[in-house]
């Protein structure tokens, strides 16, 4: 595992966090003897993608795919070429496509973080082949600052699962579109997730707010 390197992460470095608690979290990281995901250049890279003022969604997940090849720092998101798609994602598309009328052909979601949605992971690391296992090394304090830094102007916030609407539970519902719903998860999936339509409901309430919609569906193609 590289280290973890925040220099490239503009204003987000301002973040108490980075030097805070980023050392202890590297440290432990340090000592694993089984592949570390995402690969270290990888980490940051949501909020690498995105900045501060850019942010206009808001999708907290848990942490990475443990599978080696799929994170690549993005929360749902995977490389392009996984497949068959995680199951979570699978179940995204299908609401997507209920919802939209369409859904993305693959995994890759870097193009909804271009139009200024923040796909973040509570925990940025897993131990390869272990869900949750760094879920206590301290990256909920990224967590926490993250929102407390994008509370100045009002957002749209998915919060899929329990986990994510926890972690969430300062954002004010009254200035932010807030959408708190079932997991994607094959196992929570039909307890509300399904029909909830969020995607046009995001589009929607930017669209009030004088934002343009999110090209959820369609990645552009490559020059």
């Amino acid at each position: 595992m590289n280290a973890l390197d925040p220099r490239r992460l503009g204003a987000w470095t301002a973040l108490p966090f980075f030097t805070d608690t980023l050392p202890a979290i590297q440290s432990v990281i340090d000592t694993e003897t089984d592949p570390v995901l995402p690969p270290g250049p990888q980490v940051f890279a949501a909020l690498e993608r995105v900045a501060p003022a850019q942010v206009r969604v808001v999708i907290l997940g848990q942490d990475p795919y443990p599978t080696p090849g799929h994170a690549h720092g993005f929360a749902f998101s995977a490389s392009a070429a996984t497949h068959p798609l995680p199951r979570s994602l699978a179940n995204i598309f299908k609401e997507m496509q209920s919802d939209l009328g369409a859904a993305p052909a693959q995994a890759d979601l870097r193009f909804w973080a271009d139009q200024g949605v923040l796909l973040l992971n509570t925990a940025l690391t897993v131990r390869a082949g272990h869900p949750g296992s760094h879920a206590k090394l301290g990256w909920d304090h990224l967590t926490r600052q993250v929102l407390d830094r994008l509370s100045d102007v009002p957002r749209a916030y998915l919060l899929w699962g329990t986990h994510a609407q926890k972690a969430a539970r300062d954002v004010d519902p009254g200035a932010n579109l807030k959408i708190e719903t079932a997991h994607p998860s094959p196992l929570s999936a039909r307890r509300g997730f399904f029909g909830s339509r969020p995607f046009s409901r995001v589009n929607a309430w930017l669209q009030d707010h004088g934002h343009q919609a999110i090209n959820w569906a369609n990645p552009p193609e490559a020059p």
